[in-house]
């Protein structure tokens, strides 16, 4: 139990952290993320539904946060001309620019992982990354290993800064795990959408 509550205190500092960088941006949490997840897609659009899938949280909880953006002009909701039952956000040329000086100040802020040696940090995202596979948050590297190679060239062609994938492709090597598909590009590590 003491290593899951150190990893949960750890989890709230960094959570906290990254909360003081976003509020001068005018974001929370959420909001980065749902930003950040727009301006990683080819098109800068994604179905709602979708959304919250990939950031792992309830379809009311990707409603109000694009509603807040919306209300900024940070992203704009419509309706899909392929299917008009689903309602796309897209994210402005003023959430882009938002969402990258965000990604900046986080970028800057280090969040101690500075203060481990590069062997250090990677022992901690390996021995994390058996954790999240053993819960189920990400896959097996053995059963990724196996799956098709168009996927792999799929894959490569979503990367973002050389790094970010989307969540279910997501090799845990950023600093948070948990609900969050966004988090870890956040922080430097991988995930995307």
């Amino acid at each position: 139990m003491a290593a899951v509550t150190s990893v949960m205190r750890v989890q709230q500092l960094l959570l906290a952290r990254i909360e003081a960088i976003l509020q001068p941006h005018g974001l929370t949490f959420a909001a980065y993320e749902a930003l950040r997840l727009l301006a990683f897609t080819r098109s800068g659009s994604m179905p709602m539904g979708k959304m919250g899938e990939r950031l792992m949280v309830h379809p009311a909880s990707v409603t109000n946060a694009i509603r807040r953006l919306e209300q900024r002009g940070l992203v704009e909701r419509h309706t899909s001309a392929g299917d008009r039952r689903v309602v796309l956000a897209t994210i402005t040329e003023g959430g882009s620019a938002v969402a990258r000086d965000a990604t900046a100040a986080l970028n800057q802020a280090g969040f101690g992982i500075a203060a481990l040696s590069a062997g250090e940090t990677a022992e901690l995202t390996s021995v994390l990354r058996h954790v999240r596979v053993a819960v189920g948050d990400v896959a097996d590297p053995a059963e990724r290993r196996s799956a098709a190679p168009a996927r792999t060239s799929l894959l490569l062609g979503r990367m973002v800064r050389g790094s970010c994938r989307p969540p279910a492709e997501a090799d845990g090597q950023g600093l948070l795990a948990g609900r969050g598909a966004v988090r870890d590009c956040a922080t430097g590590g991988h995930r995307a959408g």
